[in-house]
C-alpha cells in the first residue's frame, strides 16, 4: 500500500493540491494509493500522542501508517526547513513499525525559487534515523504557485517529465 502525504496541516496549502496531483497519477498508472493530509492530526497531537501514548483520534492514522509499505512526502518549505507538524507526527507513529525497512519518495515544494532542497535533506537525515529508505531521486518544485493549473494539476513540460520519471521509478522501487 502507498500512501502520500500532505505534510502540512495548513488549510488550504499547495502541498496539498500537489499531494492530490500525486495520488491521481499513481491511479491513472494503476496503483492504489491513499491520501493523509497532516491537516487531519487531531489538534491535541503533542498532548494525548507522544511518549508511547495513544488516543482514541489518532488510532484510524497509526492504522493507515502501519499497513503502508511507502510513502510519498510532499513537504513544503517552512523557515528554511519542513514544518514542524511533520516532525510531531513522525514522533507520534509508533516505532518500529511505522515506518522501519519501509520506503519513501521525496517531494519538495516552496513558493520561493529553491524547492525546499534544506527541508528535503532535514527530512532525508530522520529517514535514515528510522531506517525509512528514501528513494534517490527527489523532485524539488520551485515557486508552486506558478507550477499548478486552476484544477491543482501541474502543467509545465519539464515538471511533468520529473514529476512522471519519480512516480515510474517509485512504482518500481
Amino acid at each position: 500500500m502507498i500512501t502520500v502525504i500532505s505534510s502540512t496541516n495548513r488549510p488550504g496549502s499547495s502541498t496539498l493540491k500537489l499531494a492530490q496531483y500525486y495520488q491521481n497519477q499513481l491511479h491513472d498508472k494503476g496503483v492504489e494509493a491513499g491520501l493523509l493530509s497532516l491537516a487531519q492530526l487531531p489538534p491535541n497531537l503533542i498532548e494525548t500522542d507522544l511518549y508511547g501514548k495513544r488516543s482514541p483520534e489518532f488510532e484510524p492514522i497509526q492504522e493507515i501508517i502501519t499497513r503502508t509499505q511507502k510513502f510519498l512526502f510532499v513537504i513544503p518549505e517552512y523557515n528554511g526547513s519542513f514544518p514542524g507538524v511533520l516532525k510531531v507526527f513522525i514522533d507520534a507513529c509508533s516505532f518500529p513499525e511505522s515506518f522501519y525497512e519501509k520506503k519513501a519518495a521525496l517531494v519538495g515544494e516552496s513558493s520561493g525559487k529553491y524547492g525546499n532542497i534544506r527541508g528535503v535533506d532535514h527530512f532525508t537525515g530522520i529517514c535514515n534515523y528510522i531506517h525509512l529508505h528514501v528513494m534517490p531521486l527527489k523532485i524539488h518544485i520551485p515557486s508552486i504557485h506558478k507550477e499548478l493549473d486552476e484544477n491543482g494539476n501541474l502543467y509545465k513540460a519539464d515538471t511533468l517529465k520529473y514529476t512522471n520519471e519519480q512516480i515510474d521509478k517509485f512504482i518500481k522501487f
